[in-house]
């Protein structure tokens, strides 16, 4: 019979952690419902709720590898295995007391309606506070993803792959993107240095800044003057690859939440530039990101439309194209993409691609210049979509980014998911011959 959890506020934090990663496991998007399960949460205990959610996700796997050979037999039980994971990271991960930890996660199973099978959490939790050393050595062991894709970055990537495992496991840092028409970046690093706030300056974006130490975006100086925005460090590479758009006309295709559109007027001063996406919900947040970061929006056109489908009213001379991908590039970021994504997935994910760079390429101007972006770091949606891309269209040309970061492919530059810097980010810049 299928258990149903009581109402939240009857239930402890582990509890409600658990309903959320259930949630996850039902195919729902943490980005979708985190903020109204973080609603549901005292102030005090919001934090570490978050805390928890993102880091169970983040070793999720690795989680069920050192688990399944402590049983005898399957579990068969989702409810009862999240509580099992999150009891694990809470005494492998974190610093919460053993005690704690375990007294929290055993009431969460009998809360969750689980009485029966709180003994078998128990004392598997029980012994991992005998043997820590044991199990954590396990869990770094552990490459920590579903097995469809650690086929798929050992067919991709064979000698980063144990790094590139390992880097996937990791948080990525909170980094900001300085609004040049604001103030210059090493200006804002003395405003944080007077304030005490531990930050360096990223070591590709010659905007960016790595803030090192837990801070409240909103209470950082200049946040509603609009000095900054939150974007990845390797996502901010995007403008410095294009050159001189002033008096162009733009667009800057699948934008929404706006993080390149306003990159792009931060930038450059293009006659029209236009922010598509077919998200109308997601589009409102580049309204707002530009009216917080005062930049001139009088040339810009935000435009709910299907890019596969989109015409553009007269010839274009960039597209910056954000093209839908798997996003494995930040699972740092987004955890719960690591149980969402299924391997069938992907082919459907290129031939999207596929259809936009179709729909797309024909209004570009001769001259005028493709960026094909994406956060994959799977090459069926990278490299190998620009060798199909460059084999039927000839009269396209790749301009070659000669840049000391990343890794050069036949096509395009891929940047891998790095320690105290950027996510998996793809670049590739083409241009219009004939």
């Amino acid at each position: 019979m299928k258990q149903f959890p009581r109402p939240s506020t009857d239930l402890n934090l582990r509890a409600q952690v658990v309903s959320t990663l259930l949630k996850v496991q039902q195919g729902q998007s943490l980005s979708g419902i985190l903020h109204q399960q973080l609603n549901d949460i005292p102030d005090r205990d919001r934090a570490l709720f978050h805390e928890l959610v993102l880091g169970t996700l983040r070793q999720w796997f690795a989680l069920k590898a050192i688990t399944l050979p402590l049983l005898t037999k399957p579990l068969n039980n989702e409810t009862v295995e999240s509580c099992l994971y999150l009891g694990l990271y809470q005494v492998l991960c974190t610093r919460i007391p053993a005690h704690a930890a375990i007294s929290e996660t055993v009431t969460a199973t009998k809360q969750l309606g689980f009485h029966a099978l709180s003994g078998i959490v128990n004392a598997i939790l029980r012994r991992a506070t005998r043997e820590t050393d044991a199990f954590q050595s396990q869990l770094r062991k552990a490459h920590g993803l579903p097995s469809w894709l650690y086929k798929r970055l050992k067919r991709d990537w064979p000698a980063q792959l144990d790094d590139l495992c390992q880097q996937l496991k990791h948080t990525a840092p909170l980094t900001l993107r300085i609004n040049q028409r604001q103030i210059g970046r090493d200006a804002y690093l003395l405003k944080l240095q007077a304030q005490s706030i531990q930050a360096r300056a990223c070591a590709w974006s010659d905007v960016g800044i790595v803030i090192e130490q837990s801070v409240q975006i909103t209470e950082l100086p200049g946040y509603q003057q609009g000095w900054f925005s939150v974007q990845d460090e390797h996502a901010q590479l995007c403008a410095s690859l294009l050159h001189d758009l002033d008096q162009k006309t733009v667009l800057d295709a699948c934008a929404a939440p706006g993080g390149k559109t306003a990159h792009l007027l931060e930038a450059f001063k293009p006659e029209q530039l236009i922010a598509l996406d077919h998200d109308a919900k997601r589009l409102l947040r580049v309204s707002e990101n530009i009216s917080r970061l005062q930049l001139d929006a009088s040339r810009l056109e935000i435009l709910a439309a299907d890019a596969t489908t989109w015409q553009a009213p007269d010839v274009l001379d960039c597209i910056v194209l954000d093209a839908p991908c798997s996003a494995i590039g930040v699972l740092r970021r987004h955890p719960d993409i690591r149980l969402l994504r299924q391997s069938t997935d992907i082919a459907q994910t290129v031939a999207l691609q596929q259809q936009i760079l179709k729909n797309l390429w024909p209004q570009l101007k001769v001259g005028g210049t493709l960026l094909y972006i994406t956060c994959s770091i799977l090459k069926p949606e990278n490299e190998q979509q620009m060798q199909a891309f460059f084999a039927e269209h000839a009269n396209a040309s790749e301009l070659k980014i000669e840049a000391d970061w990343g890794i050069e492919q036949a096509y395009g530059r891929q940047l891998l998911p790095t320690s105290g810097q950027g996510d998996g980010f793809y670049y590739c810049r083409i241009k219009k011959i004939a």
